[in-house]
This record gives structure tokens, C-alpha cells and sequence, in this order.
């Protein structure tokens, strides 16, 4: 096989193929730093979610004290 030919070949085609593979891997890395940015946007906001619930349930449960406290107080107030 000729010199000439062989490194037009590989001019030709394994340039292109070199460009696409460095391409790929660099997209690869990209994806994959997304996908780790994902997961913690996610996990960021489930810890929120769940801080957020028990803030709800804590608030719930103080109103159903106050709450039962002062109708205790009402039914006495009747009673009298």
C-alpha cells in the first residue's frame, strides 16, 4: 500500500473519527455532571419537603391543643 494513499486515508476519515470520539466523551462528561446536579436538586428538595411537613404537622398539632384546651374551657363555662 502507497504512503500517499494510506495518509490520505487516514486524513480522510480518521480525523473525523478522532473528532467524534473526543466529542462524545466530552458530551459524556457533560451528561454525566447534569445528571449529578439532578439528584441533588432533587434530594435538596425532598430534605425541604420533609422540613416543610413536620413544620405542618408541629403547627396542626399545636392548633388541636389550643383548640381542645379552649373548647375545655368552654364546656365548663356552660356547666356553671
Amino acid at each position: 500500500m502507497n504512503y500517499k494513499i494510506f495518509a490520505d486515508l487516514i486524513a480522510n476519515q480518521g480525523f473525523p473519527i478522532a473528532l467524534s470520539l473526543l466529542l462524545i466523551f466530552r458530551i459524556d462528561k457533560f451528561m454525566q455532571e447534569i445528571v449529578a446536579t439532578q439528584k441533588e436538586g432533587y434530594r435538596q428538595i425532598l430534605e425541604n419537603n420533609k422540613e416543610i411537613h413536620h413544620t405542618i404537622t408541629t403547627l396542626n398539632q399545636q392548633n388541636r391543643e389550643y383548640y381542645s384546651l379552649r373548647f375545655a374551657e368552654l364546656q365548663k363555662e356552660l356547666r356553671i
